[in-house]
């Protein structure tokens, strides 16, 4: 089981802020998650099965050629940012 205070480290890292009863909750879904994970590590052979990365055998993909359209310029873009730093938008730290 995940503790309670790992849980708020995390929320605290990600900036969250949670009520107890929300902890509780998450509490009881990751429990499901890691009784569902331990199920599945217990079926025979799993390690030989291949990971899926996609639900169906795709065998032609087409995929679209980029086209450049209606691009905005440096100044439009950075219109409404509340801070600019050498043509770039300035975001809060958010991680140590």
């Amino acid at each position: 089981m995940i503790s309670k205070e790992k849980l708020e480290d995390y929320a605290s890292k990600l900036m969250f802020k949670m009520e107890d009863s929300e902890y509780e909750t998450l509490q009881e879904e990751f429990d499901v998650i890691l009784k569902q994970m331990d199920l599945i590590g217990k079926i025979p052979n799993i390690s030989d099965v291949e990971p899926m990365t996609f639900p169906y055998v795709t065998y032609k993909v087409k995929l679209r050629e980029d086209e450049v359209k209606n691009t905005l310029t440096t100044e439009e873009i950075l219109a409404n940012a509340k801070q600019v730093d050498r043509d770039q938008v300035r975001v809060p730290k958010v991680v140590e």
